[in-house]
């Protein structure tokens, strides 16, 4: 099976990483385009992208289950090691969180300690233009580019829509672009 934990050896790990978006609902989409471009994927959620997914489609889609919180100490780790993480739909809260170096959620403190390890990450904010033009998230969104997080945002991406219209949007969104934007990354710190 395509992704399933007994291959991990022979491919990458690419974590996607969803948030509390409606766009999240079609997060399966990504992880497609992933594994057919030979990444073992392993989906982790926030606690607010866990009430978008089907996690038990997830799981049988990647062979791996859906992560969302912390695991107990002395518990094994039930995912490999990522060497690429995408985090999409990367909601304004996480990006301002993750700016800040906030950990509270499993997905933060992955994406915190991917940044330290030099783990390639692209982040696609998903949220519409009243929420996009707070000061703390357009810094965020600059300063995580600065350190290196290839973030892909504006209307080259998906225009910013309304407040309460982005359901209407979610037909539009280029869902193989963060996997596009993946290679270049990779190729560059090969």
């Amino acid at each position: 099976m395509a992704g399933s934990p007994q291959h991990s050896a022979h491919h990458r790990v690419l974590y996607v990483i969803a948030c509390g978006s409606p766009l999240a609902r079609h997060v399966g989409r990504l992880v497609d385009s992933a594994q057919q471009d030979g990444w073992d994927v392993c989906v982790v959620t926030t606690p607010d992208g866990a009430k978008f997914v089907d996690q038990a489609a997830l799981a049988r889609q990647t062979g791996h289950p859906v992560r969302t919180h912390y695991k107990n100490p002395g518990d094994p780790d039930v995912l490999p090691p990522a060497n690429a993480m995408i985090v999409c739909p990367a909601t304004v809260n996480t990006v301002n969180k993750w700016a800040a170096g906030i950990t509270d959620t499993l997905a933060l403190g992955l994406l915190v300690e991917a940044q330290g390890k030099g783990i390639p990450i692209v982040a696609v904010p998903y949220t519409n233009a009243a929420m996009a033009a707070h000061p703390a998230f357009r810094a965020g969104v600059a300063r995580l580019a600065e350190w290196g997080v290839t973030v892909l945002f504006g209307d080259h991406v998906i225009a910013l829509h309304p407040p309460g219209t982005g359901e209407q949007h979610l037909h539009a969104f280029p869902w193989t672009m963060p996997l596009t934007a993946l290679h270049t990354v990779s190729a560059s710190a090969a």
